[in-house]
């Protein structure tokens, strides 16, 4: 089959590599028809090299058609549509029981002290063959495909794989209270989604925050205002202005390590000597109102320097955050994938593309060219 493959820094290339076999009887073989570019992946692409290795196959959006299933999988059979969350979870362990599948006990990476295994996305992670393919063996099968209907087209429903769930939970965490404000630092796929949904769930204000006009643009276009944080002096203050110097119910990070431009090769390296790339991380935290909420969905990795504490602690503010955990947010997000649209999962994808291109679509993504806000790759167009 044709997969993408990592071969080094900001190296990736379709390759040609054997096709996945059914090897545990939880299994099931997936023939990818849609796969999306997630911003963590671009952190693969051009950050994490040191946790990945030549030949890694990227990826962890995936849908499509189930090809063959192991002998305990019975919730799918082959010809089903279905939608691959991006945590691979058991559903039993006492973890997945508490709806944290993100820290599932029967796939965490206990080696590097991290949680629950992720398709594509290096060895902290299970080293697990990612999506960005032809075809994907998907571990856990019994428990992780979400099967949805035969007909619309992939697009109301792929983002129910990574972008939707964490989105909604990031908005959820969050805590916006009905009429209330919330701010969302990051206007990528995340962000945008983020801004959406806030609005859909109550919110009266959205402040949204970016500098990329094209982002700016389609937030506005979802009834957020906006700010362009290179043409103001400092985010914070503006909020301050905005607000009659209340700040916001609630703050949403989703930014994370991508905040003030490229880093040095190593992550680790780069946020210990360089802790103004947590810009949007402070700004964020000041932006928070007394008694809000603040909540980080952006991805970090390593240890950071200047937090804040004293802050936080002065004005109260609650503080959640982590992995987006896909099944738990399913029922909530499968009744609002309708002809109808509400979040607008038919506007997101700004780019459509046969997986050979993939190599140029990681390029364009990174430098923000093109209007590229996010990328859907068709392995087996459908």
């Amino acid at each position: 089959m044709r997969a993408l493959v990592w071969h080094g820094k900001q190296d990736v290339r379709v390759d040609t590599v054997p096709d996945p076999t059914i090897s545990e009887p939880t299994d099931a073989i997936i023939r990818i028809t849609s796969t999306a570019i997630c911003g963590s992946d671009l952190h693969l692409y051009s950050k994490l090299g040191p946790a990945m290795k030549e030949g890694d196959i990227i990826g962890h959006e995936p849908m499509g058609v189930v090809e063959a299933v192991g002998s305990e999988v019975h919730n799918i059979a082959p010809g089903d549509r279905v939608v691959v969350p991006f945590n691979i979870a058991c559903g039993h362990c006492r973890q997945c029981q508490r709806d944290f599948q993100s820290q599932c006990e029967t796939t965490q990476n206990v080696s590097f002290r991290k949680g629950a295994s992720l398709f594509g996305f290096s060895r902290l992670y299970g080293a697990v063959p990612g999506g960005q393919a032809e075809y994907l063996r998907v571990p856990q099968a019994q428990y992780g495909p979400i099967k949805v209907p035969q007909g619309p087209p992939d697009t109301r429903y792929l983002f129910l794989s990574d972008v939707l769930p964490t989105a909604w939970q990031a908005v959820k965490y969050a805590e916006v209270p009905k009429g209330g404000s919330v701010g969302v630092f990051g206007l990528g796929p995340i962000g945008q989604m983020c801004v959406r949904i806030a609005r859909h769930l109550g919110a009266e204000r959205v402040i949204a925050v970016d500098q990329v006009p094209e982002r700016l643009a389609l937030a506005q276009r979802w009834g957020a205002e906006t700010i362009d944080f290179s043409a103001v002096k400092d985010v914070t203050d503006e909020v301050f202005a905005r607000t009659s110097g209340s700040y916001l119910d609630s703050v949403i990070d989703a930014v994370g390590m991508e905040a003030g431009g490229s880093l040095a090769d190593s992550v680790l390296q780069a946020v210990k000597a360089q802790p103004d790339k947590l810009v949007a991380l402070h700004n964020a935290m000041g932006c928070v109102g007394r008694g809000g909420t603040l909540s980080v969905i952006g991805v970090y990795v390593g240890q950071f320097p200047l937090f804040p504490l004293g802050d936080l602690f002065d004005k109260q503010i609650t503080l959640r955050w982590g992995q987006a955990n896909v099944r738990r947010w399913v029922d909530d997000l499968l009744p609002l994938l309708t002809d109808e649209d509400p979040l607008g999962t038919a506007d997101l994808a700004t780019h459509l593309l046969p997986l050979e291109k993939a190599p140029d679509a990681y390029a364009m993504f990174q430098k923000k060219e093109d209007g590229c806000i996010k990328v859907v790759l068709e392995p087996h167009p459908k």
